[in-house]
């Protein structure tokens, strides 16, 4: 068993973060706030709204979560050594199989429009499919 790759767990979870950037910014993101009833705030209004957490606290929250899937992402290769390609099927998968499902449950019981899941669902698959270049370029 290999030691995990630090660098690669901490790069991985940025390009992940970032890929939630562009997905949840310019790609997506109009359709994402409609679809979850979030209306744009007039540009006077300053600070979260009564019952919302600030932003920064959102981000650094949600980049700790992608720190502890990559973290995972990265024990998982340094116990099985694996090739460039298993490692993108490794990421990859966790992304369609694992996240996508668990994600997919929770909208069914929570009744929520379609699009909405194919939103977050792609920006799961595709951000681990990032991460997984990440472990690789730096294998």
């Amino acid at each position: 068993m290999g030691e995990v790759n630090l660098l690669a767990v901490f790069l991985g979870a940025l390009a992940f973060f970032l890929i939630g950037a562009i997905w949840y910014g310019p790609l997506f993101g109009k359709s994402w706030r409609e679809l979850n009833g979030i209306a744009p705030l007039p540009p006077s209004a300053t600070g979260p709204r009564p019952g919302q957490h600030p932003a920064w606290l959102i981000m650094v929250l949600a980049f700790l979560f992608e720190m502890l899937i990559s973290l995972m992402l990265g024990h998982n290769i340094a116990r099985t050594n694996p090739p460039p390609y298993v490692i993108m099927m490794m990421a990859v998968g966790f992304g369609a199989t694992i996240m996508t499902p668990a994600i997919g449950i929770h909208y069914l019981f929570q009744m929520r429009p379609g699009k909405l899941f194919f939103i977050d669902a792609g920006y799961f698959i595709v951000g681990m499919a990032a991460m997984g270049g990440v472990f690789i370029a730096l294998g």
